[in-house]
């Protein structure tokens, strides 16, 4: 497999992946403008330490960025070589597990997206399954075990290179704030490889959760399951619960995972109301959560702060630039009457920005 990774086409679809994300630099300074100068300049000399087993990756640089509710997560950036060569492994590796993987995993796989996993959600619930369990994983970028995880990728994955190289990056160091932290477990957040890694350990539960008859939602870390009876999610809750205890060694997020009604439950930004169309038992219809709609309305008070000093036409720009992503993610929702009030808001707050101006 280690020809595949190191084949011209497929580390130059690596590298422009990259290119196309962007991202921050790592430890080395080195931005993501930079990395085709080296990779003409360096290519062959890397290919061979790569070959040989000389290749060490650079320490991760970690980056603290705000979560909200006071909260903060940690990003691992790896530097633009490291997310180069894990890019191109795991365009490799990525064929053999997308095969199997189930198709009610959404996140972060060809062709998959969060309006798939809302609509397949609204569908159950439409079925009447109307008792759903709904579960958070407890960072589980951070608890992954290493042992268990390097287990199931060599089940499909027998290049001892690749393998090592997944090894190395796994155990790299971690720079914060100066300071070098080991890690034993956990995948770093922020590298090209471990949302594949991430789904290829949670398949394991897809896995479970599929020979249960379990009808189920995942998408990441993030999973719902939908059964008919309230006894039914009991059951499959706790069954659940200690397979990723005993089985995967994950917690679960106990403030965000609980037995919930469609009318209590919300999906990836979106939730459940009936349509109280009379005969229509089950029957409910998108809209967006409270948490959503206080996400977009700080995003706005920022930009409208009078006290920050960006242009009117500037703000306006942005403001459409957010507005365009927000309406396309929730397109299809029943939002008309809260986009009317937020719409009234906004022209006052942009009052105050055109006086101040």
């Amino acid at each position: 497999m280690i020809e595949q990774v190191l084949h011209p086409r497929n580390l130059e679809r690596a590298m422009q992946q990259v290119i196309a994300n962007r991202g921050s630099a790592g430890i080395d300074r080195k931005q993501v403008e930079e990395l085709s100068t080296y990779m003409r300049d360096n290519r062959i000399q890397l290919i061979q330490d790569l070959k040989d087993g000389k290749y060490l990756p650079t320490i991760i640089r970690g980056k603290t960025i705000p979560k909200g509710r006071g909260k903060t997560l940690l990003l691992g950036i790896p530097t633009v070589v490291d997310r180069m060569l894990q890019q191109a492994v795991a365009q490799c590796i990525m064929y053999p597990f997308e095969k199997e993987f189930v198709n009610t995993c959404y996140g972060f796989r060809p062709n998959k997206n969060t309006r798939q996993a809302v609509a397949k959600s609204l569908e159950y619930i439409h079925e009447g399954k109307c008792h759903i369990i709904d579960i958070d994983l407890k960072n589980i970028i951070d608890e992954v075990d290493h042992c268990l995880l390097l287990n199931l990728i060599y089940q499909k994955v027998k290049c001892p290179i690749v393998m090592r190289l997944i090894r190395k990056w796994l155990r790299v160091p971690i720079d914060i704030n100066g300071k070098l932290t080991k890690r034993r477990k956990g995948v770093p957040k922020g590298s090209p490889i471990s949302r594949l890694l991430s789904n290829i350990l949670l398949y394991e539960m897809d896995k479970e959760l599929r020979k249960g008859g379990h009808a189920f939602v995942r998408y990441a870390d993030a999973f719902s399951i939908y059964v008919n009876t309230k006894s039914e999610a009991k059951e499959a809750g706790n069954s659940i619960y200690l397979f990723l205890k005993d089985k995967l060694h994950l917690p679960i997020n106990r403030e965000k995972s609980g037995l919930r009604k469609p009318a209590q439950f919300s999906i990836l930004g979106f939730r459940f109301v009936p349509t109280y169309i009379k005969g229509d038992k089950n029957k409910y219809q998108l809209t967006v959560s409270d948490k959503a709609w206080t996400k977009l309305k700080q995003k706005l008070k920022e930009i409208t702060r009078k006290t920050k000093p960006i242009k009117l036409i500037d703000r306006i720009n942005k403001i459409k630039e957010i507005q365009r992503g927000w309406l396309n993610y929730f397109r299809g929702a029943n939002i008309y009457g809260r986009l009317s009030d937020l719409d009234g808001w906004l022209r006052n707050r942009l009052r105050y920005c055109i006086w101040h101006d």
